[in-house]
């Protein structure tokens, strides 16, 4: 139990014995009865709303049930007050010992501190990245990586089973400009002076693949049409780039479970079974879509086409999903891929898109909702752009895309950990900027070194400890933690479980390096405040005893951050 969840049972408990004493009517919904933080932390420590939704059902004033509630509360030896506040809130305060047993709980949990079993293993498949395999990465993608990773981590760690899940855009047209672009590049490895047309890939990062086909090929290819080697330069290059993407993402810290092609999708009956289904459903017709009002799509076509009634599941029209020539759309592989997620036994889907894939979201939602019955949830994060700066300066340009900065690049320039934790501080459809000096500096405005500096100071002080003989102590040393900015520290790490739930339901990881930077910010101010009391300090050298309880403060302090930190697949740091 969380001390929240423990409070919450208290609470629960407590309106039982009002229903069994007839101060309440029996068999009441108590499911809408929460305990949370009150809106203002000077109104207590913990505030509940029995009273305010339990009122109306119990036919009763508020505030009478408040009031009985309150006498009820205060009995408990974890409960200093129970004050009624305006038509009926409750606001309570907990005692020291309350908040020393927190500490207690972490201490004995350690590593596992703020799991929960919130998912009860439902399977949940989380798509990310899924870029062309035209590249390596760039900076767009990283953010998406990084998100994705770390939901998949937060999910894993709140008892869901994850499946974390690339989707390779290989069918397209784009391979076939990937493949002409490494002829060019085999072409170059033979000596020849090639030009580069535009539409076609520049990057230096396919010298070394076009020196490898011509390694594999010899002069074959040379002087050949385009029908002889498009396609096997086609699949030739797709496996070279996707190796260069799984090591880009190796250097981020992500690994994959399960690599999907979307070219498995064509002639192999998955795309007329998915919409097989939807037939049978009665949600496939052909027809002729009105003429769009403003820009027109990609996929609008004057004539007749197969289209899907996505309207009636939440769409703004049908969608095609078959040309008035026979060719698929793209919305047809896709639909046949969430099919065969659905088919695999998933509960939940989640994908992760750039911000340019906003169009699409109702249609795909409507395709899953329609697929799975409304059985299988859908939920699409967007990720806005990133700006990667030094200073002032934009930085656009990479000497090894050509075009574009490189996933590598930016974890070459500020290492792994940085980048993760920084991709995580600001919300994902909020646009973010990336300024490479900032994310260097030693201060409280760098959030990283912030969160890393006070995993590293309580490490230095048990390091110092030690060095006396002096490490952290039990349940009967806790007395020690006494002042309240010490017991707000305390009250702060209470928050974690809470929090970690509450962000896995979100979909937001980004809570998590939100909390992490406000406990790392707590922890600071209390050691600085030691500067100018004395008896605030961590190390007491003097007084072991006093030294072993706070210690067991601050050595509960690195076990949230180390855990935040895992989450967001960061390293805690020991030195710094």
């Amino acid at each position: 139990m969380t001390m929240f969840a423990d409070i919450h049972a208290t609470v629960l408990a407590a309106l039982d014995e009002m229903c069994a004493a007839g101060q309440l009517p029996a068999g009441l919904d108590m499911r809408a009865v929460a305990v949370e933080p009150p809106r203002d932390a000077a109104h207590g420590d913990m505030a509940t709303n029995a009273a305010m939704v339990l009122a109306k059902p119990a036919g009763m004033n508020p505030r009478e049930i408040a009031v009985a509630l309150a006498e009820k509360l205060a009995k408990d030896a974890r409960i200093a007050s129970a004050d009624v506040a305006g038509p009926g809130f409750l606001n309570l305060r907990l005692t020291a010992d309350a908040w020393r047993g927190v500490v207690a709980t972490i201490l004995a949990q350690s590593a596992s501190y703020g799991r929960s079993t919130l998912g009860q293993g439902r399977r949940i498949n989380v798509e990310y990245v899924s870029a062309n395999p035209t590249g390596p990465l760039h900076v767009g993608h990283t953010r998406g990586a990084v998100f994705g990773d770390a939901l998949a981590r937060l999910l894993d760690f709140t008892g869901h089973d994850v499946t974390r899940e690339y989707y390779i855009n290989d069918g397209g047209a784009q391979v076939d400009v990937l493949a002409r672009s490494v002829y060019l590049r085999y072409l170059e490895a033979h000596g020849q002076e090639v030009a580069f047309a535009d539409g076609t890939y520049p990057g230096d990062y396919l010298i070394e693949v076009g020196q490898a086909l011509k390694d594999a090929v010899g002069d074959a290819y040379l002087g050949q049409d385009e029908a002889v080697w498009l396609a096997a330069i086609r699949d030739f290059a797709t496996d070279r780039m996707l190796v260069l993407i799984r090591e880009d993402l190796a250097a981020l810290g992500v690994e994959m479970d399960v690599f999907y092609s979307e070219k498995s999708l064509y002639g192999t009956g998955r795309i007329e079974a998915a919409l097989a289904d939807l037939r049978g459903k009665g949600l496939i017709y052909e027809g002729v879509l009105e003429p769009p009002k403003g820009k027109t799509p990609e996929d609008w076509e004057p004539r007749e086409q197969t289209l899907f009634k996505s309207s009636e599941f939440g769409d703004d029209v049908d969608r095609p999903v078959m040309k008035s020539d026979g060719a698929w759309t793209y919305f047809a592989p896709d639909i046949a891929y969430h099919y065969d997620k659905i088919t695999r036994g998933f509960d939940e889907l989640i994908d992760i898109f750039g911000a340019d894939h906003g169009g699409y979201v109702k249609r795909m939602k409507a395709a899953v909702a329609a697929l799975s019955n409304n059985l299988v949830p859908l939920d699409i994060k967007l990720m806005q752009l990133v700006r990667l700066k030094r200073g002032d300066q934009e930085l656009k340009m990479s000497k090894r895309a050509g075009t574009f900065v490189t996933l590598r690049d930016v974890v070459e320039m500020v290492g792994p950990d940085v980048t993760r934790f920084v991709m995580l501080t600001r919300k994902n459809d909020a646009p973010l900027d990336f300024d490479v000096d900032k994310v260097r500096e030693q201060s409280k405005d760098n959030p990283v070194f912030y969160v890393q500096y006070a995993h590293a100071r309580v490490q230095s002080v048990l390091r110092k400890g030690a060095e006396l003989g002096i490490t952290a102590g039990g349940v009967d040393d806790l007395g020690a933690i006494s002042d309240p900015a010490e017991l707000a520290l305390v009250a702060k790490l209470a928050h974690w479980p809470r929090l970690v739930e509450s962000a896995a339901e979100a979909h937001e990881p980004h809570r998590i390096a939100f909390y992490l930077y406000e406990l790392a910010s707590d922890f600071h101010a209390l050691w600085n405040k030691g500067n100018g009391e004395p008896a605030l300090r961590f190390l007491q050298e003097d007084d072991p005893a006093t030294s072993r309880g706070k210690f067991a403060m601050i050595r509960a302090v690195a076990i949230v951050i180390s855990n935040g930190l895992g989450i967001l697949g960061v390293r805690p740091a020991d030195k710094m």
